[in-house]
C-alpha cells in the first residue's frame, strides 16, 4: 500500500487530471503532473507541473524517479512513453490494456473473441472490404476510424454505399470498422473501481443522452430494471476481470428494445458521465482512481443521492461569460468548472451536479439550468 504523503504521478493534465489531482491531495497525497500546456488544468493546482512533451524522455524518467505510482489521464497517449515510466515504478491501468483502448478495431476485437456482447463489427482497410461490409449490415451503419485522435473523433453514420466510399475517403481511407447501426432504448455507462488485489467496487448504473454527439445529461439512478441492473455490473465486472484490470474501468452501454444489453466503448479511466459520483457518492470515482493507485481497499460506491449531472460545453460562453446566478441560486446545483483558459465550440469547460430526493426532479433542475445558461 502506498499511503499519504508519497507522490502520485500522471500523463495528462486535462479537466479528469484536475479531479484526481484534488482528490488525491485532499486525502494528503502530492501530484505531479507531465503536460505540455504551461494552462495545463491540472498542473495549475498540483504540487508540481512537467510542462514538458509526453514523448520527452527526460521528463519521463523525471516523473517515474520521482513517484511511487503514475497513472494515465486519458488512453491516446504514446504507449512508449507509458512503457518508459514502467521502468521506473508502476503504471496503473496496465500499458497493454491502454493500448487496446485506442484501436476501436482492436478493443471490438477482444470483446468478441472473449464472448462479450457487442454491436456487429468489419475491419475497413479498403474500399472493397467497405463494399463488401455495407452489404452484409444491409447499408445502415456507423463507420469510424480506428483510431482516432480523441473521444468522437471520426465517425460517420452512413446509409448506403456512396455515403461510406464519401466517408471512407474524407478520413482519407486510414483503417476504419464498420460497426452496425443500433438503434438504443437507452445508452448506459457503468463506472466501477478494481484494485491490483481483484477487489471490485461498481456504482449504480447511469444513464446518458447525447446532443450532437457530446455527452449532454447523466442520470443516476438508471431508469432500468433491477435485473437489467445486475446484469450491467455484472457485465463490466467480468470484463474487469478478464482484463486484470487495476484503476477505474468505464463501459459504455446500449440497452436495446429486447432488453439486450451491448458493450459500445471500453474506457480504462474515470468517465465523463461519473462526474456525478463527486457529489451524490460516498467515494468518488477520483477517490477510487487513488485508492487503486495506491494498492488501497475499494471506497463505499453507495449512491447517497439522486443525481443528475449537466455538462457545460464552450457553446454557452460564445455571447460573453454565462450569468451564473441562476446556479448559485439552486442549492441543490454544484457548479464544477475546469480552469480552461479558452472556451470553444465543443470543449467541455465544466459540469453541473443537480441533486435531489429522486431522479426526476434532479433531472427537472438540470434542464431548468440549461435553459437558463443556454445563449
Amino acid at each position: 500500500m502506498i499511503f499519504p504523503d508519497a507522490t502520485l504521478g500522471m500523463i495528462g493534465g486535462g479537466q479528469l487530471g484536475r479531479m484526481f489531482t484534488v482528490a488525491a491531495r485532499s486525502m494528503g497525497y502530492r501530484v505531479i503532473i507531465l503536460d505540455p500546456d504551461p494552462h495545463s488544468p491540472a498542473g495549475t493546482i498540483a504540487n508540481q507541473h512537467i510542462q514538458s512533451d509526453y514523448n520527452d524522455h527526460a521528463a519521463l524518467d523525471m516523473l517515474g524517479d520521482y513517484c511511487a505510482v503514475v497513472t494515465a489521464e486519458f488512453e491516446n497517449l504514446p504507449i512508449g512513453s507509458l512503457a518508459r515510466l514502467q521502468q521506473h515504478c508502476p503504471v496503473r491501468p496496465a500499458p497493454g490494456v491502454i493500448a487496446m483502448a485506442q484501436d476501436r478495431l482492436q478493443e471490438k476485437t477482444f470483446m468478441d473473441e472473449h464472448d462479450f456482447p457487442t454491436v456487429g463489427f468489419y475491419a475497413i482497410q479498403t474500399i472493397d472490404d467497405l463494399e463488401e461490409a455495407m452489404q452484409d449490415i444491409e447499408e445502415q451503419g456507423i463507420l469510424k476510424i480506428a483510431r482516432p485522435r480523441y473521444p468522437g473523433h471520426g465517425r460517420h453514420a452512413v446509409s448506403t454505399l456512396d455515403e461510406a466510399i464519401d466517408a471512407f475517403q474524407e478520413m482519407e481511407e486510414q483503417p476504419c470498422i464498420l460497426e452496425e447501426r443500433v438503434f438504443a432504448e437507452k445508452r448506459l455507462s457503468v463506472v466501477l473501481a478494481r484494485s491490483h488485489a481483484g477487489d471490485i467496487a461498481a456504482y449504480p448504473v447511469i444513464e446518458n443522452s447525447y446532443h450532437r454527439g457530446f455527452l449532454d445529461l447523466s442520470l443516476a439512478p438508471a431508469s432500468i430494471p433491477e435485473d437489467i441492473e445486475e446484469s450491467a455490473i455484472e457485465l463490466a465486472g467480468d470484463l474487469a476481470d478478464e482484463l486484470d484490470y487495476c484503476g477505474v474501468l468505464s463501459l459504455e452501454l446500449f440497452l436495446t428494445e429486447e432488453d439486450e444489453l451491448l458493450i459500445n466503448t471500453i474506457t480504462p479511466r474515470p468517465h465523463n458521465s461519473g462526474h456525478l459520483t463527486v457529489d451524490a457518492c460516498a467515494a468518488s470515482q477520483y477517490e477510487q482512481q487513488v485508492r487503486m493507485l495506491c494498492g488501497l481497499p475499494p471506497g463505499d460506491t453507495q449512491l447517497l443521492s439522486a443525481a443528475a449531472m449537466l455538462n457545460l460545453l464552450g457553446d454557452i460562453w460564445e455571447t460573453g461569460e454565462p450569468d451564473w446566478e441562476a446556479v448559485f441560486n439552486e442549492p441543490q446545483a454544484h457548479l464544477h468548472l475546469y480552469g480552461k483558459q479558452q472556451a470553444r465550440r465543443g470543449r467541455k469547460m465544466g459540469h453541473i451536479n443537480c441533486l435531489a430526493d429522486d431522479v426526476d426532479t434532479a433531472r427537472g433542475i438540470a434542464e431548468s439550468l440549461r435553459a437558463a445558461l443556454a445563449p
